[in-house]
């Protein structure tokens, strides 16, 4: 199978590199219309809430302006923070963009795991689990034109059926993120895709509960999250991003470190590499796993060793960083294409 490669699009705009919201949502999205042009596959919106450089809070919206640029290449969100939505409102934009995109639509969905997007609203966040598995469920059966009745803990319907509905059939594909194995198994049970940013290793446990629920983990996508950029030389790529990458890592530290919800989530920050040194070492772990910086022949072999330790299906490129400008986006979005992704399609 093809490896299918699409792009993370955040929308960030840190002070460090501070545009006009419009200039940066105009840009963007043109950076994503270009990307159709240019061969790639997916389009990833990713979600996060009251955070100082925008971080994009509003998934729908940007997926539907997509949906009108585009004709050939999928939307898809990494991911919905579910618990913190109306399951059924979820549902209906979901088919909504779906007829829009003439069925071109993927859901994603995750637990979120920053105290203040639950709490500072009045929504526990130690119900996130059974908030996420109450709207797995019911999203899936009303994308699929049921009549839902639903008596749970969270939520109760009465003969609710979604009007109009969504092109794809059952319904438009449904992932799951998670890293923790309890969320990763949560997954496998409800028989969602996997959306991971954790280590490989990660995927061999989600194929593992999805065999032991009696699933085949080939019927099954598995997409990875990885950072990349691309440049005609190892050290400009590393000079373009390196501010990038760090500003983005002490952020995810600061988050899950204020969360800390597994074994070490508070001691993140410690193990930031200054700027300067990501430039001198030019390497950068991120969630475990290394940064995808350099020329089109070192990226190509880092991918392709990747694939040689896991099961990937698709990869979901952060390219669009934090504060890099529109230009180096782009030319690093060029050079994988004509240079990278042909070693990776047959």
């Amino acid at each position: 199978m093809n490896l299918k490669f699409g792009l993370l699009w955040p929308f960030r705009n840190p002070e460090f590199a501070k545009v006009p919201w419009t200039d940066l949502y105009r840009s963007h999205l043109d950076l994503i219309s270009d990307s159709e042009a240019m061969g790639y596959d997916h389009a990833w919106l990713t979600e996060h809430h009251f955070v100082d450089d925008g971080y994009s809070p509003s998934l729908m919206s940007i997926a539907g302006a997509i949906s009108q640029r585009t004709t050939r290449m999928r939307i898809g969100t990494f991911l919905v923070l579910l618990p913190l939505h109306n399951p059924v409102r979820v549902a209906e934009d979901t088919a909504t963009i779906d007829i829009m995109s003439n069925g071109r639509f993927d859901l994603g969905v995750g637990l979120g795991y920053r105290p203040k997007e639950f709490d500072d609203q009045g929504i526990p966040s130690a119900e996130r689990g059974a908030r996420l598995k109450e709207g797995v469920e019911i999203i899936q059966r009303l994308l699929s034109d049921e009549m839902v009745t639903f008596d749970g803990k969270h939520n109760h319907l009465k003969e609710i059926q979604i009007v109009p509905p969504a092109v794809q059939r059952p319904h438009p594909p449904m992932w799951v993120g998670a890293i923790a194995p309890k969320a990763i198994e949560r997954a496998a049970k409800m028989g969602m895709h996997f959306q991971c940013t954790a280590p490989v290793e990660s995927v061999e446990h989600y194929d593992k509960c999805l065999e032991a629920a009696g699933r085949r983990p080939t019927d099954y996508n598995v997409a990875q999250l990885r950072w990349v950029h691309v440049a005609p030389s190892r050290e400009e790529a590393w000079e373009n991003c390196a501010k990038a990458l760090h500003y983005t890592n002490k952020k995810y530290s600061q988050w899950f470190a204020e969360a800390n919800d597994s074994p070490g989530d508070d001691q993140g920050l410690d193990e930031i590499k200054s700027v300067e040194e990501i430039i001198r070492t030019q390497h950068f772990d991120f969630f475990g796993e290394d940064s995808i910086v350099g020329t089109p022949a070192d990226v190509a072999e880092m991918i392709a060793d990747y694939q040689s330790r896991g099961r990937m299906t698709h990869l979901v490129m952060g390219m669009a960083m934090s504060g890099l400008a529109p230009n180096l986006i782009r030319n690093s979005m060029d050079l994988f294409s004509r240079d990278v992704m042909p070693h990776f399609k047959r």
